[in-house]
């Protein structure tokens, strides 16, 4: 996830679309994204909502239709920084106030959300199961991951980078997540791989693809919804109990 900072919108009839000049010092590449920052109505709002990145409207949209988030549950958000999903996921699960749980990790440091306890983690590493359920007093009811390898500008290379990583967390999932979990993850444009997709029907009762209308029309990422977890989780770290009373509801279909 990547923190945006700008504002636009419209007041008064007025466009108040932001012109971005090219300057000496700065490629068009450069400007273009900047261009394209300054007048984005989701950074606008995340300014305005306090959310930490626009990115925090693709995960509200989500759960608005498909429900995944539910007080009282258990809820990891993988590469975290810099919160914006954490946050949402903290609203939705009452982490602040109620008995919801947020452990969020991300190799880089991070500052504190309400509700959501953060460790510099890699979820890659073999103790990092049994740590974070320890963190959490349990399995986990979801798990989120909205990471995405720096992009070389290759398609076919960068859709193999950020499907590796998907693959990484799907193993890891797999061994935290109590049944009738959830995990939702970012992928590319094209969609999940063969070998992956039939992995995540054989242990979800649905697995969807998902295009939140905050993601920028331009943009090829995709995100892979599965809900139900029905797969024999591997061995239980450290003998903590399942969380699975709060899972997500099952699915019953199959979407491409």
């Amino acid at each position: 996830m990547t923190t945006d900072k700008a504002v636009s919108g419209r007041e008064g009839g007025r466009s108040l679309k932001t012109r971005v000049k090219t300057a000496r010092k700065r490629s068009m590449s450069s400007a273009l994204w900047l261009g394209r920052q300054l007048n984005d109505p989701y950074v606008a709002r995340a300014r305005t909502e306090g959310y930490r990145s626009r990115a925090a409207f693709k995960l509200l949209e989500i759960d608005e239709q498909y429900k995944m988030l539910r007080p009282g549950q258990r809820i990891v958000d993988l590469g975290a920084a810099p919160g914006g999903w954490s946050q949402v996921a903290a609203q939705r699960i009452g982490a602040t106030a109620g008995p919801g749980k947020v452990v969020a990790i991300d190799l880089l440091a991070m500052e504190a959300v309400p509700g959501v306890e953060f460790a510099v983690m890699d979820f890659n590493d073999a103790t990092a199961v049994p740590r974070i359920a320890a963190m959490m007093g349990g399995r986990a009811d979801g798990v989120l991951s909205d990471m995405a390898a720096n992009a070389t500008g290759h398609k076919r290379t960068d859709h193999l980078r950020i499907m590796g990583l998907v693959e990484l967390a799907f193993e890891f999932t797999r061994g935290i997540l109590a049944p009738r979990g959830f995990f939702l993850a970012k992928v590319l444009q094209g969609g999940t791989e063969g070998d992956l997709l039939a992995s995540l029907k054989r242990d979800f009762s649905a697995v969807r693809h998902v295009k939140p209308k905050a993601s920028r029309a331009d943009s090829s990422e995709l995100y892979v919804l599965a809900t139900g977890f029905r797969g024999t989780p591997l061995p239980a770290p450290d003998g903590t109990r399942s969380a699975g009373e709060t899972g997500s509801a099952d699915g019953a279909s199959v979407a491409g």
